[in-house]
């Protein structure tokens, strides 16, 4: 098993739990002591990266242009993914450079926008039944920069390019790329001669898009919310299928469940969200230039959230409703889980902590 792998168990594991560390609060209305653990923060946990998503969400708002965008989508083929599998990094760097310069290509042909576009790719590697299926989903602006940087080249509102011709041209820098590793022999000599699935797709003014993305950088194949159920050693999970759309439920065993997570668990350091064109960190510029050339919205910028931090004064206890109050923070640490409600008697009305970490001898005032 992979060091990857291994650590993003571990990390799943422990994920808002003890071990973690967390915060106490009390609820003065109906008497209860809530525990509040910290999250893993690994990007391949089902639980956490909602906060971080909203954050990335917002910054993309500030870098949207007012113009149509397109959702440009390119997949591997079936021959390709054992390799792909195998060698992770390799085949997925192959696949962002490729893929963003093949589309970077056609569009400033002149029969299609003639300039520079904006790309934000991400990678995707799991269905929703979390078979392995490697692709990259492109967010495009429908319209570009000329090449003498002066001019705004504006794009059709329902077209970018033909998918046919991207989708030779994608194959064509993909076998040329991997023809300068060792791996490419392994390759069936019939996938240079298949059609490359590429698929082109409006998406209006992007911002339906963006949401859609945003999941999948800070989350993997599957929420908890999905999982059924877990009975003699199988796992029941349900999707949604994509034609039909209807709900479908899939049963693994448990190890065939962990297994097919696990391939999607990308290598340590790997950079998943990759920005091309005018979205890049050199055109930053150029994007401030285009402030003065289009109609730019103002868009509110949302307050960061960082994780980790105790909730303000408006928690909200869940059992009743009302705002609860801080008691304390707990220290990351091993130990049994902590009673439900402290003893107290009429008689007593606070009581000393002698079980709970990180808040021994602490008096807690109990109304």
């Amino acid at each position: 098993m992979l060091p990857s792998h291994r650590r993003a168990m571990a990390d799943i594991e422990r994920c808002r739990t003890r071990p973690l560390g967390g915060h106490v609060y009390h609820c003065d209305n109906c008497e209860k002591y809530v525990y509040s653990y910290h999250s893993c923060q690994n990007r391949h946990c089902p639980q956490c990266g909602h906060e971080a998503g909203e954050r990335w969400l917002a910054r993309q708002q500030q870098f949207r242009l007012p113009v149509p965008y397109f959702m440009v989508t390119f997949t591997l083929p079936e021959q390709l993914r054992a390799v792909a599998r195998s060698h992770q990094k390799l085949v997925y760097n192959i696949l962002f450079r490729t893929s963003a310069a093949a589309l970077q290509e056609l569009a400033r042909d002149p029969r299609f926008v003639g300039g520079q576009i904006g790309m934000v790719g991400v990678l995707q590697t799991w269905t929703r039944d979390m078979s392995y299926h490697p692709h990259v989903h492109y967010l495009a602006s429908g319209g570009g920069v000329a090449a003498d940087g002066q001019r705004w080249l504006s794009g059709r509102q329902d077209f970018l390019v033909h998918v046919r011709p991207l989708s030779k041209l994608f194959r064509g820098k993909f076998r040329a790329a991997l023809a300068k590793t060792e791996w490419f022999d392994q390759v069936p000599a019939e996938v240079w001669h298949k059609e490359w699935v590429v698929h082109c797709q409006a998406v209006g003014s992007g911002e339906t898009a963006l949401k859609y993305l945003a999941p999948y950088i800070f989350r993997v194949a599957l929420s908890n919310r999905r999982i059924v159920k877990v009975d003699n050693d199988k796992v029941t999970f349900w999707y949604q299928e994509g034609k039909s759309k209807k709900r479908r439920y899939c049963t693994l065993p448990a190890e065939e469940f962990i297994r097919r997570f696990l391939q999607h668990v990308l290598p340590k350091g790997f950079v998943k969200v990759r920005y091309f064109g005018l979205f890049s960190p050199s055109y930053r510029p150029v994007l401030q230039q285009l402030r003065l050339w289009l109609p730019w919205p103002q868009l509110p910028v949302a307050q960061p959230v960082y994780p980790g931090s105790p909730p303000g004064p408006t928690c909200r206890c869940p059992h009743c409703g009302q705002p609860m109050r801080h008691i304390t923070k707990l220290k990351p640490q091993r130990c049994r889980p902590p009673p439900t409600r402290p003893n107290v008697s009429p008689a007593n009305p606070s009581v000393r902590c002698r079980s709970w970490p990180g808040v021994q001898g602490q008096l807690f005032p109990v109304s």
